[in-house]
Order: C-alpha cells, then structure tokens, then sequence
C-alpha cells in the first residue's frame, strides 16, 4: 500500500484513523467434513504514517468451537534516537467495530503474540463467549513505526465442532464470571489504605491476581483496584483472594494515544473503549461512561515520559488526577506542580480543585505494590464509600503505611477542619495549621500555599514529630503538607528531595 493511500485513508476514518484490509475467509459448514481447523495467514506492510489501528475483517463460518490468532512483525534497526517497530493487538466480534459497542472481545496490546477464545475459556485479556457467525475484526495497532515501515503477519486458526451441532457455534457454556463484593468488613469510619493502579497477566503485567492480593496485603493496604490496559477480563479473576481485610474494585487503565485514564471502581465487566485522541472531541463521551458506571475519571502519570503517556486532553473532565506514580520522579515532580497551579486557580474563583491521588502502577518484580498508597477517610470499606472520599478529596498519599499523618487547621471560635475540607472564618482571623507524622526519619515538612512554600522545618531524626504554623486565609487561601527526604546533592542545588508524604488541600477563609 502506497504511504499516500494510507494516510488519505487515515484522514477520512477520523483524527485517530483506522484502515480496514481484505476480508479473510474460511470455508463454509457443507464443504467441511466435520471437525478439524483450518488456518489462513495474511501479511502487509505498514509504512510510516500509518493510522493508529488496522482491522483484518474474517468472516466466521458457523460451527466454531475456538478462534485462535497470533501475530508477528519485524524489528530492523533504527537510528539512535528513532523510534523502531511496535504493534498492538486485538480482536472485537460479529457485533463490530463500532466506538463504544458491544463488539469488544479483547486487547493485549504489544504483550501477547498469540491467543484464543472460546466458549468456556479465553486467554488472559480476552473474554470468554460463544464464536458466532459473522464479521470478526483483528485489530492492529501500529503503536511506532520505523521508517522502513513495519512488516506483519497474521495468522488465524478456526476450530471447529462437530458437523450437524444444533447451535451456530460448536462450544461449550460460558461460565458466569464471579466479581469480587462491593464491600468489606472495614473498621468503621476511618483512614483506609489503597493502591488503584495495578496490572497482573490480563495485560501487560508479570504478577497473577493472587500475587497482587497477597503483595497489597504485605502492603498493608485495605483495598485495591485492578485496572488492566484496555480491557475487562480481569474483573472476574479474583475470585476468593478478596476477605474481610481487602476489598477489591474493578476498573481499567484506558490507554489511548495521547495520554492514559484510570477508570477507577467501575462497574464490573464494564469496557471503557480507548481508541480515539484529543483531536477527536470524544474524551467527555467516554468521561461520562466512567461516570455512569459509578467509578471515577482519573488521568494517570500525566508527565510520564513513554510514548504516548503525556495527558494531552485537559483536566475538566477528571475526577482527581495521579500526582505521583511509582517511585518518586522527575515527572511526578512536574505534574505536582502542575496540579498545585490548579488549586490557586481555585482558591482564586477559577473552577473547582481536583483531589490528588497515588498509586504504584505496578506490573511485576521488584515493582513494589502499594510504593505510593493513597490513604482515604470513608465511611466504611465499601466502594461507595472509599470513592466518596477521593472524590472529595479526604485522602493523603505515601509512600508506605509505615508513614501515619494527621492534619488539621483550626481558628476562629473553637473551628476545625481536616484534609479536603474549609476552615471557614474571617480573612484576618489567625488559623493554626498542626501536622502530626511519623514514620518518617531523615525527613523535613513542607506546608506549601498559593503563595508557594511558607513554611519549612526538618523532623527530628526519629521521623515522628509534631508541626505548628499559624497564618491567616488572608495570607494563605489553603495550605497542603509535603514530607519530603532529604535531597541527594545534600541540598546544593536547592531543590527538595524526593516525596515520602503529602496531602490534599485545607482551604481557608469563607467562599
């Protein structure tokens, strides 16, 4: 295919492109003998400027038991500084391939060469269901391309039942997934532990649920939430690792082109589609189906440095925003920043203030879950409720549940308020702000306002200390707790060290 057509093609599908190749077929059922599989492999090239996804069209005969697909491309060398050969895959069913439909049967993005779906099994990041007749799409997305464009291969096996079966596919019953419960026994109202951000074998993780679920309890955490790349099978695979002390939510990591999304504590077996960019004016559609399936829209690692990672759809439809992703980073550093920009712009009258949250985004050794945590007040350990307090912004992160925090302002006559909350007096009224730590030796504490940082001392050498500042909201509009270490060049470039603790906002002053 000619570079000119594929980019003519690309433009008419939309800003995200799709081109559709040559449909595959396969036998019809009164020219088989009976069981048996059959396979066709098809190969093309894709030059640079190809559009981000590839539909192979194959027409399903009736009586299939299983379809299997594997895929291969080739890898030539690249400049240095050149982006090579990178290729996604998928496949959605008979129902299409429409934005948002029903189609979806699976997505294993570069992390699979191979896999397979029947009635009562799938591979990990597929879903299970009978092979009906009709059109099936295999999806490639070329994710980079070199410039000697990428060179693929596909191949599909059909396996079929018995001739004469009285139902359109030969397979088995499609077990019932089994979803972890929406509640745990808890403690009450109190400050839960999470990590929201995780990945096991149903995408591009190396860890098994149950390994997740006995790392977040060596973790010291009370809930979790599974959030594989661009797909939901993962939600029916924690059957028995949840308990009284771990509540499991589902969600997905909505990977698109131009940044990713957690779909946090969505509905389970709800499949949030990825496959659209900024330019495309399709986020706020796909935002408000988070919203509908009861979780949260919060973008992930906004400034991370991987291809197609940078949050480029703003932040008017989030929820609360992932300040801090793994171990403590540059990037992080930058995306705090940015967000701290948006509570000034709150605290001045210029729309709402978005929660900040953390999670460890951890995919398998020596990856350590719960490296951040975010620490929510809720209620009870229930989904409702620990989604209510991030949404509210009653939460603090750190970076291991060996740090305990509290954090107050009070002032006025005998008024307090806590972390995302207001302290409501007078301008001029004088407000002490009190941060209780431990767990954090070799730290300082920072409180950090609209105005910048106005306050700073070390901790004593134990890590657990107690802080006082007093200021009034004219001075300072809210003010937000960072516990950071000490800085590897010992302070001289005047920068702080990394983050081991920090909190959402107290904002002073009345409305």
């Amino acid at each position: 295919m000619e570079r000119r057509d594929v980019l003519r093609l690309s433009a008419v599908a939309g800003a995200a492109g799709a081109l559709t190749l040559g449909t595959v077929t396969f036998a019809r059922a009164e020219e088989r003998d009976g069981g048996g599989e059959e396979t066709r492999t098809v190969t093309g090239h894709l030059p640079t400027g190809s559009p981000d996804f590839v539909y192979l069209p194959v027409e399903v005969p009736c009586g299939v038991r299983e379809i299997a697909v594997s895929y291969s491309y080739d890898k030539p060398a690249v400049p240095p500084g050149t982006q090579g050969n990178a290729c996604d895959i998928g496949i959605f069913d008979e129902r299409g391939t429409d934005l948002g439909g029903r189609g979806f049967r699976g997505w294993s993005g570069g992390f699979r060469s191979e896999f397979a779906i029947s009635a009562e099994q799938a591979t990990p990041a597929y879903l299970a269901g009978p092979v009906l007749p009709g059109t099936w799409h295999v999806v490639l997305g070329p994710y980079t391309v070199a410039p000697q464009g990428l060179n693929y291969e596909v191949t599909i096996t059909l396996r079929y039942g018995e001739l004469g079966s009285p139902l359109p596919e030969a397979g088995g019953e499609t077990p019932k997934p089994v979803y972890p419960p929406q509640r745990a026994k808890g403690r009450g109202r109190a400050w839960y532990r999470g990590d929201c951000h995780l990945h096991t074998v149903h995408s591009d993780g190396k860890r098994t649920p149950a390994e997740v679920a006995a790392a977040a309890r060596a973790a010291g955490l009370d809930f979790i939430t599974t959030t594989e790349h661009n797909t939901s099978s993962g939600h029916g695979a924690w059957q028995g690792l949840w308990g009284d002390d771990l509540l499991i939510l589902t969600g997905e990591e909505v990977t698109t082109r131009n940044g990713h999304v957690v779909a946090l504590g969505i509905d389970p077996g709800t499949f949030i589609d990825w496959r659209y960019r900024a330019r495309d004016n399709a986020f706020g559609r796909f935002s408000r189906k988070i919203r509908e399936a009861g979780g949260l829209v919060v973008p992930a690692h906004p400034h991370a440095t991987c291809i197609g990672c940078n949050w480029k759809f703003g932040l008017n439809d989030a929820d609360a925003v992932e300040v801090w992703n793994g171990p403590f980073t540059p990037d992080d550093e930058v995306t705090i920043a940015e967000w701290d920009n948006t509570l000034v712009a709150a605290a001045r009258g210029r729309g709402r203030w978005l929660p900040a949250m953390a999670n460890s985004d951890a995919h398998r050794e020596p990856q350590v879950v719960g490296l951040p945590q975010t620490v929510v007040l809720a209620d009870d350990l229930s989904r409702p409720a620990i989604l209510e307090g991030i949404r509210a912004g009653r939460s603090w992160i750190a970076e291991s549940s060996a740090i305990q925090l509290a954090f107050q302002a009070s002032g006025g006559r005998g008024k307090h308020a806590g972390i995302g909350g207001r302290l409501v007096v007078d301008a001029d009224d004088e407000v002490t702000v009190r941060l209780e730590v431990s767990g954090t030796p070799g730290c300082s504490v920072r409180f950090i306002t609209d105005q910048g940082q106005l306050y700073a001392t070390a901790l004593p050498a134990s890590g657990a200390g107690t802080v006082e500042w007093r200021t009034t909201p004219a001075y300072a509009a809210y003010v937000r707790a960072e516990i950071r270490h000490a800085p590897a060049d010992g302070g001289a470039s005047g920068l702080p060290g990394p983050m081991a603790a920090l909190t959402n906002p107290i904002f002073l002053g009345r409305d």
